[in-house]
């Protein structure tokens, strides 16, 4: 294939999902594609924040990304400037890990067809159809861009929560059995990290999300800070913060992410009533002059 017919394809963030917190680079894929593929409401989320665009428009609905992905390797394939678009960052429990997994898959495919004794996983194997396919995806310039997290997102408007080590965990037992879930809340939370929960409740999964708080109630106290992001960044925004101690699962549905303090973490007052959070960039002893240092001016300790 000619450099003149190479396709592309961009896996594009959309960020939180209001105008001002999509990345330029975003923004320029989506208004340069000739082809966009995407769940349902991120498809339309793209065409309300970067358009109008001249994109050909491919929506689906969920848990078909394995499909969405070959479909979008055969467009760019073919010559076609091709977007598939996630919500927030598409290396973080999104559509990039699948598109990479897709290219792959064909590549070992290419590989067993052509009973390759050396094992390797995406060598030249044009020799047989399979091989021939592999070769035009692989000829595929593919580009990743970045997005604001919905975990990012969702500090950013209370202060500085992820200040400290944290950990990105998955509530969703769609792709991992939930024994290996229960087992990282475990090690996360004795580790006294930060946790951002995603997919954090389903209604065909009502009980994990207590479960989870229930274990994570074994290793920190009451008064751990916790934060509730619902839609950050869009019109239904919704922000809670409240404690380990007092937080329920009725406060919280499949799109909101829930980030849970260390021990370290801590919570005060801001001017309007409402609540900073953020976790100490040290660790128990606060340096000299440091919020909780014992010669820190104030009550260092507030609200933790």
């Amino acid at each position: 294939m000619s450099d003149a017919r190479r396709g592309r394809l961009s896996v594009v963030g959309l960020g939180p999902g209001s105008e001002g917190l999509l990345a330029p680079d975003a923004a320029a894929a989506f208004r340069d594609a000739d082809d966009l593929i995407g769940y349902f409401p991120y498809v339309d989320m793209a065409v309300r924040l970067a358009g109008p665009l001249k994109a050909t428009l491919h929506a689906s609905d969920n848990r078909v990304e394995m499909d969405r992905a070959r479909h979008a390797f055969e467009l760019a394939a073919s010559g076609r400037k091709v977007v598939v678009v996630s919500s927030g960052d598409p290396g973080i429990f999104a559509m990039a890990t699948a598109v990479i997994e897709a290219l792959h898959a064909e590549c070992e495919a290419a590989g067993n067809a052509a009973d390759n004794s050396s094992g390797e996983s995406c060598g030249d194997f044009t020799s047989n159809a399979a091989g021939e396919r592999a070769a035009t995806w692989r000829a595929v310039e593919l580009v990743i861009v970045p997005g604001i997290s919905a975990a990012q997102a969702a500090a950013s408007r209370v202060g500085a929560p992820l200040g400290h080590d944290f950990c990105v965990l998955s509530l969703s037992d769609n792709l991992k059995p939930w024994d290996v879930i229960e087992r990282r809340l475990e090690l996360a939370a004795s580790a006294d990290l930060v946790l951002a929960l995603y997919n954090p409740i389903s209604k065909a999964r009502p009980w994990q999300l207590g479960r989870a708080f229930d274990l994570l109630r074994r290793h920190l106290p009451a008064t751990t800070p916790v934060v509730l992001g619902r839609d950050v960044g869009r019109p239904a925004e919704r922000l809670i913060v409240t404690t380990l101690g007092e937080v329920t699962p009725a406060q919280v549905d499949m799109r909101t992410v829930v980030i849970v303090g260390s021990s370290q973490t801590r919570a005060f007052p801001r001017g309007d009533g409402s609540l900073w959070v953020y976790t100490p960039r040290w660790y128990e002893a606060a340096p000299a002059g440091e919020a909780g240092s014992p010669d820190a001016s104030g009550d260092g300790a507030a609200g933790a």
